[in-house]
């Protein structure tokens, strides 16, 4: 659960810290007091998006920090990612952390680690479940319908599964529909491809092959004068009979004997012979470097016009081909590839044959989906049936039909959302029929009985009881207080009936500060609560009538 937030220079918050408790916590506070933004700080925290306009003006960055307790047998999943993800936890605890600057770069953290939005995002969807303020309208398109119907069946693997499945089957379709379309093209590429392959496969140059022939060709076309220089070398330093001077290997031999006896006389000459020693020692290695150089090259005539024969047939090649020499056994692999997918593509009965057993592997996926989704659409219409009637709809229905469509990633069924408002009329289309204070009903009652069926151990309602009041909001906080009793519920809300049932109150209000307005947050204790529904009830002026009306709430 959602233990503290930390907000620090979020829009209008200049610095807040806030401590929750397990069950039923509500916001409230007037119209624009930032009751909201509450919501969207923890949004943020969560891998929400967010750019410079959420730091507040004159600061230079925004900070906001959750701390979520885990507890085993709930936060199972959440434990393993941060297991899995190398997140370690101490203490049962879950830190996430988003900063952004002035500029609008971000940074996020998990457990004071550097992480991503996209993995605070990640984490953030097994911890939390935001259901928006504006969430009823987003009930009316399909795909929303189809979505939610979904996630009460718990068909998300299903649906990555079939997808998959959708994919390779339609791919190999187009495949098959353009082999038959640009089959004579077809024919023709293949005959290109099968020459070159054979060119090159004739030509067979091996990877590196380039670099090794050019440094021997180099070698063999230069033997003579490599000889000459190495030999030359070897008299200077080692073997010089061309005239009196002395090698200079011996010179040096000679000259740390004469050293040598001299540093017995004064043994500060020592550093010059302890220099000169290494210098003889690596005259030496270079003789036998060379000894060993010059035992292995030889003028070679005949071997040096087969590599001149070889580079001239592997520079035609890449002339043939606009490659470099080089580039030859990796063009080799490359058409190759091309050729065994045009050759596997070319069989038009085989390509049929292939195409109807990815459709059939689909169709029998889509099928065990639509069963799935026929036994969630049956509970999650009784569901919310029997939620309408606590909702001042006695009578009406709801009810999710699935209409058959072409076959698409999402299967072969569309989901529509049904509504009858009373007691003997036919359920019709819900964004047909339903007024906005019914919309808003029925978005509450599926909002609280889809959560009711999920893991997340924090529910977040940001303002869904709007378009509701009197008897009916009574009853809503009624089921969020009941949903409270298995995880934590957060609420914004401005209807005193939801707040008079919460188990913890925060109200929200702005104060100004100088030349600028902040928003505060105050845990209420039960006298201030009293106030504040007082408030609600009656607006500005409290009466004694509405804190006599508050207190009854409160007693419920």
């Amino acid at each position: 659960m959602l233990r503290t937030l930390s907000i620090r220079d979020f829009v209008i918050v200049d610095a807040i810290e806030l401590e929750f408790a397990a069950g039923f916590t509500v916001f409230t506070g007037e119209t624009g007091a930032g009751k909201s933004i509450l919501i969207d700080a923890l949004a943020l925290a969560l891998g929400g998006r967010g750019d410079a306009s959420v730091v507040r003006e004159g600061a230079a960055k925004a900070d906001v920090t959750a701390e979520f307790a885990m507890a085993a047998g709930v936060d199972a999943e959440a434990i393993a990612w941060l297991e899995r993800n190398e997140f370690g936890s101490e203490d049962g605890v879950i830190l996430m952390r988003r900063v952004i600057d002035n500029a609008g770069r971000s940074k996020a953290f998990i457990n004071g680690v550097a992480a991503t939005a996209g993995q605070l995002r990640e984490l953030g969807e097994m911890l939390v479940d935001i259901h928006g303020q504006h969430a009823h309208q987003s009930l009316l398109k399909n795909d929303a319908q189809r979505l939610l119907l979904d996630g009460q069946a718990g068909l998300a693997d299903d649906l990555l599964t079939l997808a998959a499945a959708f994919k390779s089957w339609r791919s190999l379709a187009r495949q098959r529909e353009e082999f038959e379309t640009n089959a004579k093209n077809v024919l023709l590429e293949r005959e290109r491809l099968e020459w070159q392959v054979g060119e090159l496969e004739k030509l067979a140059v091996k990877p590196g092959e380039w670099d090794e022939i050019t440094n021997e060709h180099s070698r063999l076309s230069h033997a003579a004068s490599l000889i000459e220089g190495a030999q030359e070398a070897l008299n200077v330093i080692s073997e010089n009979e061309a005239d009196d001077t002395p090698p200079m290997l011996s010179q040096l031999s000679a000259l740390n004997q004469k050293i040598g006896k001299l540093v017995d006389v004064d043994s500060s000459l020592k550093p010059v012979l302890e220099a000169l020693e290494p210098a003889r020692i690596q005259l030496q290695e270079a003789v036998y470097a060379l000894n060993d150089y010059l035992s292995r090259v030889e003028l070679d005539p005949a071997r040096l016009h087969q590599v001149e024969d070889r580079m001239e047939a592997i520079h035609s090649a890449g002339r043939k081909f606009r490659l470099a020499p080089d580039e030859l056994p990796q063009e080799l692999e490359i058409l190759s590839t091309q050729l065994r997918q045009l050759a596997d593509a070319s069989d038009l009965d085989a390509m049929r044959a292939q195409e109807e057993k990815l459709k059939a592997a689909y169709l029998a996926l889509a099928q065990k989906m639509s069963k799935a989704r026929t036994k969630a659409a049956q509970a999650l219409g009784t569901a919310v049936t029997a939620a309408m009637q606590d909702l001042s709809m006695s009578g009406g229905r709801f009810a999710v039909a699935l209409n058959p469509c072409e076959p698409a990633s999402y299967g072969v069924e569309q989901v529509e959302f049904l509504v009858a408002g009373h007691a003997g009329v036919a359920p019709r289309a819900l964004a047909k029929v339903a007024s906005g204070g019914e919309l808003a009903r029925i978005a509450l009652a599926i909002s609280v009985i889809t959560s009711s069926s999920t893991a997340t151990p924090t529910l977040i309602f940001d303002e869904v009881d709007s378009g509701i009041g009197g008897g009916v909001a009574e009853v809503v906080g009624r089921l969020l207080k009941r949903l409270g009793q298995d995880r934590q519920v957060l609420c914004v809300t401005h209807l005193p009936q939801v707040a008079s049932q919460a188990n913890q109150h925060f109200q929200v209000s702005k104060q100004s500060q100088g030349n600028k307005t902040v928003s505060a947050i105050d845990g209420l204790d039960a006298k201030n609560r009293i106030e504040e529904i007082a408030r609600m009830l009656g607006g500005l002026e409290i009466t004694a009538t509405t804190r006599k009306h508050a207190r009854e709430l409160l007693a419920l």
